[in-house]
């Protein structure tokens, strides 16, 4: 048939019980070996596409289990479990799927006639199921749970339906076979001409099952099994897809105990692509269908009571394993977790999420890493990773956990990709906003976020303008087995009717060509930026004899590098050269001039946003650890003792209280750390001269809990190091830069230039600091600074070939600009350089607190103390 993938709504208020309850996100793994099907059993007729039987399944006992504790969320209630089916083991479950292939078939035919297995094949199965076409007399109402899958370069939407015939609500599987012509981008799915099937349990009666037609009068004892969040994985020409199934049996006063919990089972059905003889098209025809009863995981997790895919598209990882995230309720509270085996056996992870996380989304990130996306209850969406396959789960907290917010919970697409020899992962979700002052409700609108966990960039929209989008879903074709070679980035989305919880009447598919393109451009970008910043340190050092062009290469003096302002600024923003968080000027672009290769400021600052950025904060890592360096120049100090704020941070209370900071004291020539809204008492002494510009190269850095600042190598205020409280309650609002806004603000006495900007998602080694000593560069007095045009938008980092020496110390020096004198580097320890530099991580994800310095910092102190060579 024609038409596109949908997806059902949730089942009719007068089936179940609900209740608000937390979530918690799990993922399950299925590796599927040796399977053999047939197609040679064929009947006349396209209506039943298999036949299936359901057997229970003993799960593997686990002791090891995490604690989680709840959350709201909405999940359904049922009553006390039913009887136990007969068990058997797991290889025996395996042996049964494998059968059932061979004995069922899909394409021109229906259910083929089979012979009784049941003692050959070790269990006693008490169900059989048929899939067929939806008949004349049902009707798709809407759709929900996009899904995308690729099979042989084709692509096909598949979705969960709700049906309608007559008074009757019921669910099914829709799918479509996605075409564009050359011109065309977007389309909208049409219900009525999807690819829709219906699954439905035997009667007692299984002779029934291989005969049932269209034309035979489905009687009562046909039921219709309600299937929920198709989660699909493609394995070869299978396509495996995991739904739940629900069986309530309410009793009188059960409900809000734990006898009222929803009977929930797990479906799984394989599907092959056949072509439609009526349309011509491809089609997706569903067979082999195996539930697997829940008493076959209450020994490996006692306290769930019940189990559903997780919507979307699961992976095949590199060793061949099948994952699958799923949802679970647990205490009557939703969970995150996944679904794995290595092997033929079915495998419930024995980790999970946080309480209060749903909508689970997972990708391999490198080998053998999973990462799995939650929607929680908390306004954000966390990020855990595991190498272990779900036995255990840590939050990302250095690099993705947090970063984008939870406003109206909806799954989100989330995929890995090569694009351009470098590894990426895609991210679409809506950003919601008031389009104009008129609309009472604010409307999602799709966006697709680019980052490969350590830089990230908002590519911009990926919906048709005015769509109001709930849950979406990815996938990116390399073309490289393709004939043709075609490339394409595609996007499914629901497209959500009006406002509220209104269920959505249709999706959109949208071939994402423009945004795929920018990737490109962004990747560029990146990679340029990379190789000058570590050119530039090789360059110098060489021209030095310190070190080898080794230590300062792109993998170590970039590594978790997120953000970097250098002489990208113009109407009051100094742009971030990674394209991820640009910072604002404050106080008047008058008060603020392009010089040298940074800013100068005169009586104004800048401000870096972290939570202020609002709904989505790409450097929400800043919470928990970060380093932020920069060549600074005091070239104008005010009178009296009134302090020189240079750099810091602020809490998320309207900007006002500084958390950390680091400041110059005139009258005691100090460098002083403010922490918590109160100065250090012991500062470090200066050395700088009235009269003289002299570049200091400054670092602040936090560690959970813990900040430090150091200048040209020494730490500011020796002994404890500040303590700042804990991390939820001491968010960070922003950074502030050449100013705090308070005693910066209008003084026009007060002059600083800040250059080359650097932000690292990790502290930086503290013994390597104080072992290093690197002198300042003094350099003359320098006039104001004309800006510099900036490119044009054509190109991929905004600026003209010509400019972009400024992203890393051009040759060029601004207009105004003088050049600066040689820098001095003494007590430079090139061994202790060199073998910190090999052990940089590119992670960054263990608890605050807990860090391990990624050593980076002597060859940081060396790039921005050499980086007037760049001119000579």
């Amino acid at each position: 048939m024609g038409g596109g993938v949908h997806c059902f709504t949730p089942f009719s208020s007068s089936l179940f019980l609900t209740h608000k309850e937390s979530k918690q996100a799990l993922i399950a793994t299925v590796k599927f070996e040796g399977t053999e099907r047939t197609n040679s059993t064929h009947t006349a007729h396209t209506h039943i596409c298999m036949l299936s039987r359901v057997a229970a399944v003993k799960a593997p006992r686990t002791h090891n289990r995490r604690r989680v504790t709840g959350s709201s969320g909405r999940m359904r209630e049922g009553r006390e479990s039913e009887p136990r089916r007969p068990n058997m083991s797991r290889r025996v479950f395996a042996s049964a799927v494998l059968l059932l292939v061979v004995m069922v078939c899909c394409g021109n035919g229906g259910a083929a006639a089979t012979e009784d297995t049941s003692s050959a094949s070790g269990f006693s199965p008490d169900k059989s199921f048929v899939w067929r076409d939806k008949n004349g007399g049902e009707t798709v109402s809407s759709l929900r749970v996009p899904v995308l899958v690729e099979m042989d370069g084709d692509v096909l939407a598949v979705a969960e339906a709700q049906l309608k015939e007559g008074e009757s609500n019921f669910t099914g599987i829709a799918s479509e076979l996605l075409e564009w012509t050359y011109e065309e981008s977007k389309g909208e799915l049409d219900a009525t001409k999807l690819k829709t099937q219906v699954l439905e349990e035997c009667p007692s009666d299984k002779k029934n099952c291989a005969s049932h037609s269209e034309a035979q009068d489905a009687s009562q004892s046909w039921t219709k099994v309600r299937v929920s969040r198709p989660t699909t994985v493609v394995k070869g020409s299978d396509i495996y897809m995991l739904a739940g199934t629900y069986s309530f049996e309410v009793t009188e006063g059960a409900a809000g105990s734990k006898a009222a919990a929803a009977k929930w089972e797990l479906l799984v059905a394989v599907g092959n692509v056949s072509n439609d003889e009526s349309s011509g098209k491809k089609k997706i025809c569903w067979k082999d269908t195996s539930v697997i009863p829940w008493t076959g995981f209450e020994t490996e997790h006692e306290s769930l009571t019940g189990l559903i895919g997780g919507g979307g598209s699961g992976i095949q990882m590199e060793d061949g394993t099948l994952v699958f995230p799923v949802e679970g309720t647990k205490n009557g509270k939703n969970v995150s977790l996944i679904y794995s085996s290595a092997t033929e056996n079915w495998k419930l992870s024995k980790g999970m999420s946080a309480d209060g996380c749903s909508d689970p989304s997972v990708v391999e990130w490198k080998k053998d890493k999973l990462m799995m996306m939650t929607a929680c209850d908390d306004g954000r969406r966390r990020v855990y990773e595991s190498g272990d396959k779900g036995d255990s789960w840590t939050e990302a907290l250095g690099t993705l956990s947090r970063v984008w917010g939870n406003k109206k919970g909806v799954r989100s697409g989330f995929i890995t990709a090569k694009i351009d020899n470098r590894n990426v992962m895609l991210v679409t979700l809506p950003v919601y906003a008031k389009k104009e002052e008129k609309e009472s409700v604010e409307k999602g609108e799709l966006h697709l976020w680019l980052t490969d966990n350590t830089h990230i960039a908002d590519i911009g929209p990926a919906s048709v303008e005015g769509d109001d989008v709930a849950a979406s879903s990815l996938l990116y074709k390399s073309g490289k087995s393709e004939t043709n070679g075609k490339e394409e980035l595609i996007a499914l989305y629901e497209k959500k009717k009006g406002g509220g919880d209104t269920p959505s009447p249709g999706m959109v598919s949208v071939r994402l060509t423009a945004q795929l393109n920018r990737v490109k451009e962004v990747l560029t970008t990146w990679n340029e930026v990379d190789k000058r910043v570590s050119q530039l340190c090789a360059n110098s050092l060489a021209q030095k004899d310190l070190l080898t062009d080794t230590a300062c290469s792109a993998d170590k003096i970039t590594a978790g590098l997120v953000g970097f302002l250098s002489g990208n600024f113009s109407d009051n923003t100094w742009r971030d050269e990674y394209l991820g968080v640009d910072a604002t000027v404050k106080n008047g672009a008058a008060e603020a001039i392009l010089h040298g290769g940074g800013v100068k400021f005169h009586g104004a600052w800048a401000e870096w946003p972290v939570g202020k950025q609002g709904q989505n904060q790409l450097y929400h890592f800043a919470n928990y650890n970060f380093t932020l360096l920069a060549t600074v120049s005091i070239d104008k100090v005010p009178k009296g003792d009134t302090p020189i704020p240079l750099m810091g941070v602020k809490k998320m209370n309207g900007g006002k209280t500084v958390l950390l900071g680091l400041s110059y004291n005139n009258k005691e020539k100090k460098w002083q750390l403010q922490c918590g809204g109160g100065t250090k008492s012991e500062g470090l002494s200066s050395n700088w001269e009235p009269g003289k510009t002299k570049r200091h190269v400054v670092i602040l850095q936090r560690n959970g809990n813990q900040g430090t600042a150091y200048v040209d190598g020494q730490r500011v205020g020796v002994g404890a190091s500040c303590a700042l409280g804990g991390t939820e309650s001491q968010e960070i609002s922003h950074f502030y830069i050449g100013g705090d806004g308070e005693n910066t603000a209008g003084d026009e006495d007060v002059s600083v230039t800040v250059t080359n900007v650097l932000l690292y998602n990790r502290p930086l080694d503290e013994a390597v600091i104080t072992a290093l000593h690197t002198e300042s560069v003094t350099i003359p007095k320098l006039d104001h600074a004309k800006p510099e045009p900036r490119g044009t938008p054509s190109t991929p980092a905004g600026q003209q070939p010509s400019e972009l020496g400024h992203l890393v110390g051009s040759s060029k020096v601004a207009s105004g600009g003088v050049e600066g004198a040689d820098p001095q580097i003494r007590g430079v320890n090139a061994t202790a350089l060199s073998s910190s530099l090999v052990n940089v991580s590119q992670e960054n994800n263990s608890d605050a607190g807990t860090m391990r310095g990624s050593g980076l910092l002597p060859s940081l102190l060396l790039l921005l103390g050499l980086w007037g060579l760049a001119a000579q």
